[in-house]
């Protein structure tokens, strides 16, 4: 293990498509998702010590799960655990961390990835990690891990590549990022070869990504970069407290990947989901010989392609029913067609206007 390897792991987000398990005192990254007995979180924290020591792993989450980070990784110190105070999305997040990780190890390389990822193959993934960190070890170069896609897929990011690749084994120069496209542009990113979905999961050294902040973001460099004084000591959560809600909200992606121009990727195979919504859970989950997905205490007849979950110690009984989404959380019953999950955000939205924050 390299003594300058570090993890952050994104884990703020409130997991509005998996409503009505994921809720705002408690989002998914907190939850056993994979019915395994551990947390999403949980999960990512044990994959990422194949790479470097628990000492070495950070969190960044809003100060409202601050907690729950420690109940789940015990094995991490609070000065650990980045406090976000606003969701201002991924752009500020990355960062804050950079810039807590540059004041501390100015020879900082780190890997940061959300919270939320189901991976089947810790093996591999670990090795695409370790190739993209001597990458950026012997470059100024941004690297993130492309997974090479399987379907058409409208709710992934797409990252294009030039397939000269570069000195380096399986290491090719980003052309374009390209954010969710519609049906028939997802087709067509298929059958060109030279597209991955973008995982979200990048690899750089902090100096590299604060020079492109600089460049590219120089708002969010401005504000954070007078925290220089305070990063790692007991006066950075009030710094943070104050300038970091001032940042614009802003994806990484759109603020520096698709701008800078020193990006790399690394096409990887390790069996990858983004957990963003009910259907990838469906996807990645054994199903019936009617392509059913039962969690609970399910009884069903004439059901077909649907996942059912309900809490324990209650009897769900479904039947003459296709291709649908049954979630029982006891206080919210959601029942919806399973090709239109990405409309549950908007439900979950709805449900808070006209019931307050109750239910979500």
């Amino acid at each position: 293990m390299n003594e300058h390897t570090y993890v952050a792991i994104m884990a703020g987000g409130v997991g509005s498509r998996f409503w009505p398990a994921s809720r705002e005192d408690k989002p998914k990254q907190f939850l056993d998702i994979a019915g395994d007995g551990r947390s999403l979180l949980r999960m990512t924290f044990e994959r990422f010590l194949k790479l470097t020591s628990a000492d070495k792993i950070y969190i960044v989450t809003n100060g409202k799960y601050k907690d729950l980070v420690q109940e789940h990784l015990p094995e991490i110190g609070p000065q650990q655990i980045l406090c976000e105070p606003s969701r201002n999305n991924t752009a500020p997040c990355v960062a804050y961390t950079a810039f807590k990780l540059h004041t501390l190890d100015p020879e900082a390389n780190f890997v940061i990835a959300p919270s939320d990822a189901l991976i089947v193959n810790d093996t591999l993934f670990t090795a695409n990690i370790n190739k993209a960190l001597r990458f950026t070890a012997e470059h100024d170069a941004l690297v993130t891990l492309g997974i090479s896609p399987d379907a058409p897929h409208t709710g992934y990011g797409y990252i294009q590549f030039l397939e000269e690749g570069t000195d380096a084994e399986d290491v090719y120069r980003v052309k374009r990022f390209t954010e969710k496209p519609d049906l028939s542009t997802a087709k067509s990113f298929l059958q060109s070869g030279d597209y991955l979905w973008n995982a979200g999961i990048f690899i750089w050294r902090a100096k590299t990504i604060l020079e492109a902040y600089e460049n590219y973001a120089p708002e969010i460099y401005a504000l954070l970069s007078q925290g220089l004084q305070y990063y790692n000591t007991e006066e950075e959560q009030s710094f943070i407290d104050e300038f970091y809600p001032q940042t614009p909200s802003i994806s990484v992606d759109y603020a520096i990947m698709e701008n800078a121009k020193n990006i790399f990727t690394i096409p990887a195979q390790f069996g990858w989901s983004d957990l963003g919504a009910w259907g990838a859970l469906y996807h990645e989950s054994e199903k019936d010989r009617d392509g059913n997905v039962l969690s609970g205490q399910v009884i069903i007849e004439d059901t077909h392609n649907s996942y059912i979950r309900g809490p324990k110690g209650k009897l769900i009984v479904v039947g003459g029913v296709d291709d649908l989404l049954v979630i029982d959380e006891e206080d919210v019953l959601l029942v919806y067609p399973r090709n239109r999950e990405q409309e549950i955000k908007a439900l979950r939205a709805k449900a808070e206007e006209e019931y307050g924050e109750k239910f979500v």
